[in-house]
């Protein structure tokens, strides 16, 4: 896929890695780039244009596409990671609420993109997912389920979408230093070093990027005997 030229849509654009994700584009020469966010307002990003996109509002998803027909690129980037374990006394309300933005709303966005993307040639797919796609700890529990559901999301579209052309790709990667992760002490990438092997894969055509030394690791580690996902953490 190319980038230069194209129109791009990213969901939760206004810090993080959607705010990265954002700032690479332009540099890269994307025509357009949609910044989603809750609050519009506070995207503050010269060249991008702000668009109110709250995913787990269909209302906001349907106004989105309607807006935004010359979109050649989405990125599912919009997401949530709250601690708790499965034990916690509000678990189960947890993971609905992480299921409900890390995996329906990546859903929404791509049903009502899809048409769009169809009739722009194609285009891609970006879904933002994590090493927590093959991972877990107690703290992390009810994310590390959301992103192993994005994760099989993610591998369902590129097979309904294959037939118009769509490249979907599937981000993977460990932790980040954005405000997501401000309460972990773990070594960490930056968003910029993230994205940027995410748009290297994506014009090299893949369906796939692992974009840090220990997400290739823990996904190199699945078909061992002594197999990372059932280490105790």
């Amino acid at each position: 896929m190319q980038i230069e030229n194209s129109t791009v849509l990213i969901t939760g654009a206004n810090r993080g890695i959607g705010l990265a994700f954002a700032k690479a584009f332009l540099v890269r020469g994307a025509k357009k780039v949609y910044a989603g966010s809750r609050d519009p307002s506070k995207m503050n990003l010269a060249g991008v244009t702000p668009i109110k996109l709250e995913v787990n509002s269909s209302a906001d998803v349907q106004a989105a596409a309607q807006l935004a027909q010359d979109v050649t690129i989405v990125v599912n980037n919009a997401g949530i990671a709250n601690f708790g374990s499965f034990m916690a006394e509000d678990a189960e309300a947890m993971l609905r609420n992480h299921l409900e933005t890390n995996v329906l709303g990546p859903l929404r966005i791509s049903r009502a993109f899809a048409p769009v993307l169809a009739q722009n040639g194609g285009g891609a797919l970006i879904n933002v997912a994590s090493i927590a796609s093959w991972i877990t700890s107690p703290k992390l529990a009810n994310y590390a389920v959301s992103k192993s559901a994005l994760w099989s999301l993610s591998n369902g579209l590129r097979n309904d979408l294959r037939g118009q052309g769509t490249q979907v790709l599937t981000l993977h990667m460990g932790f980040v230093d954005t405000d997501l992760t401000k309460g972990i002490d773990m070594p960490k990438s930056t968003p910029e070093a993230i994205v940027e092997r995410t748009l290297q894969a994506l014009e090299a055509g893949a369906h796939e990027v692992l974009a840090d030394e220990m997400t290739q690791q823990v996904k190199a580690s699945l078909s061992a005997e002594q197999a990372v996902y059932l280490a105790a953490r």
